[in-house]
């Protein structure tokens, strides 16, 4: 039996989580959405829809959640997969930015030849809270010399504001809290 897929069931299938990973923390856990093939695909067809014409050459994915509809969704549309990591996760030589989370401060690493210039390049996430993340990821990104950066994020939490740290780019959000 097939249901009618839109982005408001798939909405109200993410799970919310109180006090994680700290107090006063209400994390939106995609696992419960991305368990459903007929979700997942929906998700990654939508995606595609909107970055299928923007001679997209790579997608730069934060670590760990991004990859998942990331590398999806290169593979879809034909561009390469960059993984933006933790410290100490990448085998060669990196460039790192430290940022602010929301209950915190944490820092990432790309490869240093992970893009050339003049590559499109699509960072996403499956989160855009304060921006902090966002925010480092483009300044890495921007260090190798792209032609353009957009942003793609599956949730966005307006109340966090993290949009008005990246009004200089492009930012597709599918599902808004």
């Amino acid at each position: 039996m097939s249901r009618s897929i839109s982005l408001e069931l798939i909405k109200n299938e993410i799970r919310n989580i109180p006090d994680f990973p700290t107090p006063g923390i209400q994390f939106k856990d995609i696992t419960t959405v991305l368990k459903q093939a007929d979700l997942f695909s929906f998700l990654v067809d939508t995606l595609a829809e909107i970055f299928q014409d923007k001679g997209i050459t790579k997608i730069a994915c934060i670590e760990s959640r991004g990859f998942i509809l990331g590398g999806a969704l290169a593979g879809k549309i034909g561009a390469g997969f960059v993984p933006i990591r933790k410290p100490g996760k990448l085998p060669a030589e990196t460039l790192r930015r430290e940022y602010s989370l929301e209950y915190g401060t944490d820092a990432i690493e790309i490869h240093k030849d992970a893009i050339i210039p003049g590559d499109v390049v699509l960072l996403h996430d499956d989160l855009l809270a304060t921006g902090g993340t966002a925010s480092a990821a483009v300044a890495l990104l921007k260090g190798l010399d792209p032609s353009k950066i957009c942003l793609s994020f599956l949730c966005e939490l307006d109340f966090l504001e993290g949009r008005k740290h990246l009004q200089e780019y492009e930012v597709s959000s599918l599902i808004h809290f």
